[in-house]
């Protein structure tokens, strides 16, 4: 007789790799890397501190693969001009304790901000919308030599992750990057084999995996973040992106996580939540449990879970093989270890308000405050559940200027 899913309970890739436990740290925005764009000691703090928190599997936060093309300023960048050093120490840190740690690897596209690059490249010269045109510039349209040198790129950065001691790769196929502008038709209106019908639109993802496992071997973990749909007219649908992940899951990918959205439209950060998916918790479950009726891919859920009981009931469900958390682990980074030890336990994570609407929205309080916590981590002190929002926005204001207040990633 079988016994439910726990989440103290070891999962097994179809590589062979063994995941210790069922709790999946998300890819967050840390901020931490050097001027050279190397990972800054502060991240081998954050990454151990996570391990020792119990997790099973974490993912970088964005790891660029072109120092020409950031998202932000303080990214940091995977490239053959890198210092391996720092990133093996980081790879260290964050895979004691049985702990499995992925780079999670990104080129931008035009979601680059204006002061950063003056023409960003995407598919198509079309602007980001809905008021981002402000701050970023209308991208020029790729050459097919420079597609194929990007999709080279990722399999290089997938090289130097797998030297450098990282347990797995993480293509960050989400969110209006790089390679959520090839799959949408609002964003790709290219006429040769990069655009068109979804066939050409997804043979850049595809290609970007292929490069990758050709260069790193059968064994290592290769996984997806995933949108399952951008939530815009005209954009990447639900019934896309399923014959994305049956087209990812035939060519072998070993994880995929769900997420949802873009900066024009972001679902990713809780952004206009059903009643009936508060009530579950997850923001993608639904989405998940038709992704398990077509693939055997194991599937992570990231986005809302707060409780050991709600993670526990999507596991035993079905809908998913992992749990993915982010923002708890920003305030509390042995959630793990709770959750594993006590299945009653609950995180409540506060809203998040200056008391002024615009300055809220005008300094990203709900991804700027979580970054404050992981700076914290990153100098060993501990979160601070109620670190001052006003304190945070002037912190802010003081290091960076309005520049710090651009738009930026969930």
């Amino acid at each position: 007789m079988s016994h439910p899913i726990q989440l103290s309970q070891p999962f097994t890739l179809n590589n062979g790799q063994v995941i210790k436990n069922r709790l999946f740290k998300s890819a967050m925005s840390e901020q931490l890397g050097t001027k050279s764009h190397d990972p800054s000691h502060g991240l081998v703090n954050l990454y151990k501190t996570w391990a020792d928190g119990g997790l099973g599997l974490a993912i970088t936060g964005n790891i660029m693969i072109d120092r020409t093309a950031l998202g932000e300023p303080k990214n940091v960048v995977l490239d053959t001009q890198s210092d391996l050093e720092p990133f093996k120490r980081w790879a260290q840190a964050g895979t004691t304790n049985n702990s499995q740690l992925w780079t999670q690897l990104n080129h931008p596209g035009k979601q680059i901000p204006n002061f950063i690059s003056k023409e960003p490249v995407a598919p198509s010269a079309i602007s980001l919308e809905n008021g981002l045109e402000k701050g970023f510039n209308t991208p020029r349209a790729l050459t097919e030599p420079e597609i194929l040198d990007i999709i080279e790129k990722f399999a290089t950065s997938a090289r130097l992750s797998k030297e450098a001691g990282f347990t797995g790769v993480q293509i960050h196929g989400a969110h209006g990057y790089l390679v959520s502008q090839f799959l949408s038709p609002r964003h790709n209106a290219r006429t040769d084999q990069w655009g068109g019908s979804l066939q050409n639109r997804m043979r850049f993802v595809l290609g970007v995996y292929q490069a990758i496992r050709q260069t790193v071997g059968d064994d290592f973990p290769i996984g997806i973040k995933l949108n399952s749909a951008d939530f815009m007219r005209g954009g990447f649908t639900e019934q896309d992106s399923m014959e994305v992940v049956k087209a990812l899951a035939d060519a072998g990918i070993n994880l995929i996580e769900i997420s949802g959205g873009t900066y024009e439209s972001p679902s990713m950060i809780g952004h206009k939540v059903k009643p009936t998916t508060q009530k579950r918790e997850a923001y993608f479950l639904a989405y998940a449990e038709k992704v398990r009726s077509l693939v055997d891919t194991p599937v992570v859920v990231t986005g809302g879970f707060r409780s050991a009981d709600g993670m526990t009931t999507a596991l035993q469900s079905g809908a998913t093989d992992f749990i993915g958390l982010a923002r708890p682990l920003a305030v509390d980074p042995a959630l793990p270890n709770k959750l594993m030890s006590d299945d009653k336990h609950v995180i409540k994570l506060r809203k998040l308000t200056t008391g002024v609407a615009a300055v809220d929205k005008m300094a990203m309080l709900d991804i700027v405050w979580y970054e404050f916590q992981l700076d914290r981590m990153a100098n060993n002190k501990k979160p601070k559940a109620n670190l001052s929002e006003w304190g945070v926005f002037f912190k802010t204001l003081g290091r960076a200027g309005v520049y710090a207040f651009r738009k930026r990633r969930g």
